[in-house]
């Protein structure tokens, strides 16, 4: 087993390229060594640097690798097809001048990220759902054509991907060897799934993970109340893994019994985060990891 542990801008609150609400950039990566990172994803296009020598210089002086950065798209909609290439390209050519691996694809939300109110269907009918996955695996090709880099769809709560039938669907239409998965454990839990099963069955696929987790509590009230995503992070539904519903001990075993080669990113949604709270739960993280024997 080699587990590569890293860490997200998402974890100090980072969901948007430009946001008052987020803490600066240079104060995220500061803290991201702080914490006791070596490997980071970049967050949305646009919030760190984005020319490649200034972010190189950056990350080296802090001692920092880039692994990944995550694009979010309307995968269904041909009419958003142009904006979603230039934001692959955009995030394709910083990832490949960085030599990271990976590009993390997100279908759009159904419902707006800063207010939860819904904005569409929450499930698909056949002919968009094939959309979603030739534009998909239109992505993969594309990243590792062009950049060299594997794709990893990511589920997401309140996307059109988000519960295990939707997930395992997805994994039947897609081809192994175009598109793999970021298994998200706080999503998959969010939406009644379970991660620990989940990675036995399908770690043939999944060569990233998210690591998080969910306040089982929360997660029901969500549940019984249809409470809206966004406003369900706000309210702290995702908490730090020593503390959440999913078994990280029983998921570790399962990384050492199938041998696990990949990375291990620790992204625990809190958008707004208060700048000064991100940072202490990113150290307990790390310690935590460590003292279960995972990186």
């Amino acid at each position: 087993m080699k587990v590569t542990v890293g860490i997200a801008p998402d974890s100090w609150g980072v969901w948007f390229a430009n946001d008052p609400k987020q803490i600066p950039w240079q104060r995220c990566l500061d803290e991201v060594v702080d914490a006791g990172y070596q490997w980071t994803e970049l967050g949305p296009y646009g919030y760190l640097p984005t020319e490649p020598i200034a972010l190189r210089s950056e990350l080296n002086r802090r001692g920092l690798k880039a692994c990944a950065s995550a694009v979010m798209g309307n995968l269904e909609n041909p009419s958003a097809w142009a904006q979603l290439e230039h934001e692959v390209l955009s995030a394709g050519e910083l990832l490949a001048a960085l030599d990271a691996e990976f590009l993390v694809l997100i279908d759009d939300t159904y419902s707006d990220l800063f207010n939860g109110k819904r904005v569409t269907a929450t499930r698909l009918d056949d002919e968009a759902w094939k959309r979603l996955v030739d534009t998909t695996q239109k992505v993969a090709d594309l990243v590792r054509g062009r950049f060299g880099l594997t794709l990893v769809y990511h589920p997401h709560a309140e996307t059109h991907v988000e519960y295990e039938d939707q997930i395992e669907r997805l994994l039947d239409e897609t081809e192994p060897g175009r598109v793999s998965l970021c298994l998200d454990t706080g999503h998959h839990a969010y939406r009644g799934g379970e991660p620990v099963s989940f990675m036995r069955r399908y770690h043939s696929r999944i060569p990233y993970l998210h690591l998080k987790s969910v306040d089982q509590q929360k997660r029901d009230q969500v549940q019984k109340d249809n409470i809206p995503f966004a406003v369900a992070v706000a309210e702290g539904v995702f908490c730090e893994p020593s503390l959440g519903m999913v078994d990280f001990s029983a998921f570790l075993k399962v990384l050492r019994e199938i041998d696990y080669e990949g990375y291990a990113i620790v992204e625990q949604d809190m958008y707004p985060a208060p700048f000064d709270k991100p940072l202490p739960i990113a150290r307990r993280t790390r310690a935590y990891l460590r003292e279960i024997g995972m990186g």
